[in-house]
Order: C-alpha cells, then structure tokens, then sequence
C-alpha cells in the first residue's frame, strides 16, 4: 500500500509541474540561452503580499540565471539576492554552474525612484548579460525589504544615476566580492530572543492595567455592569463580584473591568459579550458565554487577489470575512488591550482583535464549538499584532489565526481537536514558539500566503495530518518536536534554514516541496518515521548538509568520526529508505556496485533529481536528552571511531 501511494503521488507531481503554466526548462546543451521573461523563472526574494502591492509602474531590479544542473530557470528580485545566495556552500552542488546570468537594464529606460525609493522607469527596461553591465551601490533604492544594487548597460547611465541618488558604480566582479546585509534566516534565528524580549516587555507594560484603583463595584455603585462602566472614568477599575449578569457590555474608555470571585457574563446569544472600543482597555478574570452564533464566511472570498483585482476592495472582502462574527471579547481600535485570566464558551469566536496593535491575551481558554466547521477561531489578530500567550484553544476552527500581524508573537500556548492549530494569513516577521498542537483536522501549524521571516521554534506538534507547513521565504523552525503525525514537517517555505527538530514516528518525517533548493536542513533527528524525507520527482538535487555537518537518521551506517559517519545517506535512495527496518539492506548498501552507482549519478547533471542527500549524516542526535526524557528507545548507535555502524 506504501509502494502504491507514492508511486500515485509521483504521477499527480508530474501533472502538476509539469501542467504549470509558462514555465520555462533549461536546454542544458545550450551554452548561451536568451532570457526569458522574468514571469517564466522560479523566482525567490519577494514575498507575496509584497508583490501583489507593488504600483504596475515600479520595475524592482532582477536576475535569471540559467544553472547547468538546473531545468527552469531561477530568477532573483534583487543582485544582492542572488549575489548572497550563490555565496552558500553547496550552492554549486545543487543548482549547478551558471549558464548565463541576466540583470534588468535600466541604461534606455530613463530611470526615477518612487517616494519608497523603488525603481520607476518610464520605459520597460531589458536584459543585459550581468559581465556586460555595471552597478549601482548603496544609493537611495529600495526594495521592499531593504537597500538595493541598480544594474546598468551603460555606464553613462549609471553615473548620471548616482549624480541623482547617490551611491557609487562597481563592475560585476567587484559586487561578486561585496557583501550584503539581508534580512535572511539567519537574521530571524539571530532575532528570536529579541522577540522574546519585546513580548516581555509587551506583558509587563501591560501590568499598569491591573493596578488601576478600584472606583466602581457592580451592585454597589451600579445595578448593572454597563452601568458601572458608564460611571467609571479613565484609567478606573470597575469590580465585578460573585454572580452570572445576563447582559452584553461596551467598553469606549481606558478602564479595566475586572471580576472577583466567580464570575460569568451570559450574552444570551446576542452577539459579542464584551466588545472593547478604546486602547488600554482591559478584561481580567472573566467567564464568558452565550456567544452569538454568527461566524465569519472565510469561503466568500479568494485568500489571493488575481492580477486584475482591485487590491483595496479585495482586503475590504477578506477583512470581513474572517472579523465580522460574533465573539466572547471583541477589540475595535483598543491599542494596547488586555484580556486575561478570561474564559469563553463559544459557537463562534472566543477573542477577535479587530485594528489593535499591541493586544496582549494571556491565560485565556476558549471553547469552541466540537465540530470545527460549526464554529469559528479562537483568537483573530486582524491588523493586531501583539502577543498570545500562555492560553488554550480547544475545538473550534482554528486556535488562532492571524491576517496582516506583522510582528506578532504566538508562545505557551495550547490548541486541541480544531482544524488548525496556529493559521497565518499574510504576517511576516512573527515568532511562533513554546505551543503544543495536537489532534487538529489539518495542520497543527500553517504559515500561508507567502510570508517572509517566521520565527518558529520549540512547539511541539503531535498527532495531525500535517504538523508543521510552512511557505514563504527566509524563515526559521528550530528545536520543534514533531511526532506521530501523518507528515511531520511539509517544507514549502525556500531560503529557511530548518534545524535541531526532533521528527519522530510519522508516516512521512519531511517533505520538501520548495521548488528551489535552497533551504539549510541540518541538525535534525529522524528516527522511527515510515520514510524520514521526501522529494519531488521534477526538483533538483537538495543537499542536507553544512560545514560537514548533517542529520541524524536513524538506520545510517557506516565508519565514524565520533561525529558523523563516513557513509553519505539518502532518504530518497531505495537501498537507504529500508536500512532501518529490512534485513539485509546494510550489506547491499555497502555493495561495491551501489557506491559506483551513487557516483555516477553525482557527477551527471539531472541524475539525482529528485533526490536528497546527506553527505555528513551524523552519528548520534542532536536531541538525545530529549529522547531519553521520553524513555524513546533508539537503535545503539556506534560513535566510537574504533568501530563500525552496522
């Protein structure tokens, strides 16, 4: 049934590459191709989000490179990207040496910058061949995410451009030689303790908000908790004692409303319970319910625009598909909210932060609805980044699910039985971290829609179809424990760097599905997965390996150095997928005729499509108090360098 399976999967990958439209394959017995048009490449290096928003009239600098060892060509919004990614150990290996290189033309194209300083030409600019053109360094152009090299045919051209805007004008072999300072994924695993940090400090500015004196009690001062609101004044603390109060309340002033005791709010099924409409307001020790039952229509909308969309329309319908529902606590505009020590029971939403920058939800359970297609998210960030911490999530449709939170911090936070776990909508430069997701209908975590710089670190994401799948670009999943899933790890997301993620006892370990091979994947234990990793069959050799270090895999052999074993391994090979559990199969593998093969296939260009590789596999993981923690039992492994792995 296995055989069956991936041989099935093989042949819907070939229809789908294969069927897409306006790719363009490499003639690797061409030594000169001419370009291509830059829609026609691979291409990496500009989100999504950021692509879709850029005016018809910037022309963002670019490259197509034509690889020997590659069938499509890649192109590369910025020289600097490219100049940084061909720097990479085994970049050669996989990719192969470049058959040409094209960079944009600016020379004819009577060159401005916009107001962002992106590039604006008046006329459509060409290709030329990057050896035949100069550039332009360190000037006012910009690309979305950061400063960027302006290409010239002609220089005449590129020195009345920097008389411009600055900068100055190198050749091509010196800008080889230069060095860039990308916001890649090294910069996100370099920056997640500064997420940590600005989430703490987050939290603890939030901490004035329940230090506010108490002027208000309800039943005391009030009959009602509305009325208690309406006489307390900024910067107030209005105190609910022990008892259910059939009502639903607004917040439109900097108060905290605070419960004492036992206390539960019923909404009677009229909409949301507590709607906040002022920043710095803040809901502490509260149980929620009688939610309405009124969800957002996530269906009503396509989640991307198509090129003739009018952008501004399409946000307004995506918007109020996914905030237009009912919730125990809703913010609209509330900066700098607090929602804590809260409890909800809900048809629909638990918290919906709607345009509120710098919430921050702490300690907060919601229950949703059993059957995850009758309810709707835990907690929505719309427009509102801030921090989610410390909370449960169980049932309902996503625990908590994100559009447009740039910065947002997801951490401690536990999700059970929903259809996700964590849902990313077109957020970049977040962190994900210390979560548990189990038994979610879908994907424990999903990072969609091509974001950029994901932080996503020590969760631990247990018994889903799909555990972790991120997309996008320039990410980081570190030190994740991925077990017992159907597919641990689905790596779409291209120039991440995956390491030190415990992935154990799937079906399937890892797919890599990114179209380009340019992910870091080292560090990690396989151990006790059906098949550790997988590729597609139309993709390019992948390289797991880095400064002679790899992975660990259980069921590799071979001589050692005490660090790693002399024996390269491939997951994707026959011979290799079976050492761990068919007998035999370590003898065959160390079959002279095996080797021969092995190197032959290296050598010839496209014959290890397809494949992965570990050229370092190590000899014992990275992880291992982990698996002792768990009493997992692992193969004895050989790190004695006096000694054979067999």
């Amino acid at each position: 049934m296995r055989e069956r399976s991936r041989t099935t999967w093989y042949l819907v990958a070939a229809v789908v590459v294969l069927g897409a439209v306006g790719l363009f394959l490499v003639d690797v017995g061409s030594t000169s191709p001419d370009p291509v048009d830059f829609d026609d490449t691979i291409s990496m290096g500009l989100a999504f989000d950021d692509e879709v928003a850029l005016e018809d009239d910037v022309e963002l600098p670019r490259v197509q490179v034509f690889y020997s060892q590659y069938q499509y060509v890649t192109g590369y919004y910025g020289v600097e990207r490219f100049v940084e990614v061909q720097r990479e150990p085994t970049h050669e290996q996989r990719f192969g040496y470049p058959l040409a290189i094209y960079v944009t033309d600016y020379a004819e194209s009577d060159l401005e910058l916009t107001d962002d300083g992106y590039p604006n030409p008046a006329a459509e600019p060409g290709w030329v061949d990057a050896a035949d053109a100069v550039y332009v360094v360190g000037s006012d152009a910009r690309t979305p995410s950061s400063e960027t090299v302006v290409p010239f045919g002609d220089r005449a051209a590129a020195e009345a451009f920097v008389d411009d805007h600055g900068g100055s004008v190198l050749t091509w072999e010196a800008v080889l030689e230069t060095e860039f300072d990308l916001d890649d994924a090294g910069t996100v695993r370099e920056r997640v303790d500064d997420h940590h940090a600005n989430a703490d400090a987050l939290v603890d500015d939030s901490r004035a908000l329940l230090e506010r004196p108490e002027t208000v009690v309800v039943g005391e001062d009030a009959d009602t908790i509305q009325g208690a609101i309406d006489a307390a004044g900024a910067n107030e603390t209005v105190v609910v004692p022990d008892g259910t109060y059939e009502e639903t309340v607004t917040i439109d002033r900097p108060i905290t409303l605070r419960g004492e005791g036992d206390v539960t709010i019923d909404g009677g099924g009229n909409g949301s319970v507590v709607a906040l409409e002022s920043p710095r307001a803040a809901v502490v020790g509260l149980e929620l319910t009688g939610v309405g039952e009124e969800t957002g229509d996530e269906l009503a909308v396509d989640h991307q625009p198509d090129e003739d969309a009018d952008l501004e329309a399409w946000e307004d319908d995506l918007e109020g598909a996914y905030s237009e529902g009912d919730a125990g606590v809703v913010t609209t505009g509330a900066a700098g909210a607090l929602i804590e020590d809260v409890t909800i029971e809900t048809p629909a939403n638990g918290v919906l932060l709607r345009h509120s920058p710098d919430a921050v939800v702490r300690n907060v359970t919601v229950y949703g609805a059993e059957n995850w297609r009758d309810g709707y998210m835990g907690v929505v960030a719309m427009h509102s980044p801030g921090v989610i911490e410390d909370s449960t999530f169980i049932d309902g449709r996503d625990g908590v699910y994100t559009h447009r939170a740039d910065g947002i911090v997801i951490r401690g936070n536990h999700m059970e039985g929903g259809r996700m776990g964590v849902h990313f909508m077109y957020t970049s430069d977040a962190l994900i971290a210390n979560n548990h997701a189990s038994d979610q209908d879908n994907v424990g975590i999903y990072v969609m829609t091509g974001p950029e710089r994901i932080g996503i670190v020590e969760n631990e994401v247990v018994g889903n179809p799909r555990g972790i799948r991120p997309e996008g670009s320039d990410s980081y999943v570190a030190r994740n424990v991925i077990v017992g899933n159907q597919v641990g790890l689905r790596a779409e997301a291209s120039n991440t760097i995956y390491e030190e993620n415990v992935i154990a006892g799937n079906v399937q370990g890892m797919q890599a599905r990114s179209m380009l091979p340019t992910n870091l994947v080292v560090g990690n234990d396989f151990v006790d997965n059906v098949d550790h990793a997988s590729s597609g069959p139309f993709t390019p050799l992948r390289v797991w390996t880095q400064d002679e270090r790899g992975n660990y895999w259980d069921g590799s052999i071979g001589e050692t150095d005490g660090v790693v074993l002399e024996r390269s391994f491939s997951p994707t090979h026959p011979v290799d997928q079976r050492l761990p559990d068919v007998d035999g199969t370590p003898t065959l593998a160390r079959a002279p005729v095996i080797d021969a093969v092995s190197s032959f296939e290296a050598t010839v260009p496209g014959m290890r499509a397809g494949d992965i590789v570990d050229t370092a596999p190590l000899c014992e993981p990275t992880n291992a108090d982990w698996f002792d923690a768990v009493e997992w039992e692992l193969e004895e492994r050989h790190c004695d360098p006096e000694s054979e792995n067999s």
